[in-house]
């Protein structure tokens, strides 16, 4: 089903991320969560992309086991990092003939190993680029093509500190056929807000999907900070979490509070949807999502 009817018919959406997994243990894990967060209906599931697309074979393949083995739709990630249009091309007709009817087109992450990695040399020089190549794509045996949705970050991109300039950039995504946007984590909803609000002004009207992940410890607090690229952390979420530092089910508990209340408040908003960054688990996924539903 196309993302613009997924998203009609739910409001809000709730749907999951998974990544591809490289060992058999962590496969079993994610076939189990997988399991266990199907059972709660969600609108769709997004599967990611290695930098560079390293993962690719295995993004193809999970995403075609959710598709034969569930009735949750799934929607790959692709990235324009080191792909000819030849390849790009494809993909997405492997993508067509296994019934996708989706994709989230990214810029994406350089190769680790690479330094220094030039993006102009790419043939989609960013995600506006490869958002045209999916929309004139005549392969797909549906009508309406592939549904588009490209990224969102309510709290700036990394790359982009102009933040004007940045809404441009969102804006020529959007006018290249996305048809809706999925955001980055964030823990400050005053800044999602705020986001939607630019948004607007910009005039983009495509359905915003919040990106929501639940901290369940702080060592994975760390690496949040250290890969999200420059996601606030409030006072107050700090504050909480620090006061049971000596607890990890206490800090557990917390984190799933907090991004309790900060779903609620979105739900209140108006939100169009809401996406859990679920590592690969379900147990905080599926307690939050049984709070507000």
């Amino acid at each position: 089903m196309h993302i613009t009817q997924l998203l009609d018919a739910h409001s809000p959406s709730f749907s999951f991320e998974y990544f591809p997994p490289r060992t058999e243990k962590s496969a079993q894990d994610l076939y189990q969560a997988i399991k266990e967060l199907d059972a709660e209906k969600p609108s769709f599931v997004s599967v990611t992309y290695g930098a560079g697309g390293t993962t690719r074979q295995l993004t193809h393949d999970l995403v075609v086991r959710i598709k034969k083995s569930t009735t949750t739709p799934p929607i790959p990630h692709l990235t324009c990092v080191g792909h000819t249009e030849a390849e790009i091309e494809t993909i997405l007709q492997r993508y067509a003939e296994a019934g996708v009817c989706n994709i989230l087109a990214l810029r994406g992450d350089p190769p680790k190993e690479v330094e220094n990695y030039n993006h102009s040399q790419d043939t989609f020089v960013n995600a506006a680029d490869l958002v045209r190549k999916i929309r004139n794509f005549s392969g797909h045996p549906s009508a309406e093509g592939f549904g588009i949705g490209v990224a969102g970050f309510p709290e700036g991109h990394p790359a982009t500190p102009n933040r004007l300039k940045e809404m441009d950039y969102l804006k020529e995504k959007i006018d290249a056929g996305a048809d809706y946007i999925c955001t980055q984590l964030f823990f400050d909803n005053a800044a999602f807000h705020d986001y939607r609000e630019r948004c607007e002004l910009a005039g983009i009207t495509v359905p915003i999907i919040a990106g929501i992940m639940p901290i369940t410890t702080l060592s994975s607090m760390n690496r949040m900070a250290d890969l999200s690229g420059g996601t606030n952390f409030p006072a107050a979420l700090l504050k909480r979490l620090y006061a049971h530092k000596e607890s990890p089910t206490d800090v557990e508990q917390t984190g799933i509070d907090y991004a309790t209340e900060q779903c609620q408040d979105l739900i209140d908003q108006g939100i169009s949807g809401i996406h859990f960054y679920t590592l690969n688990k379900s147990a905080a996924t599926l307690e939050i999502l049984r709070r507000i539903r």
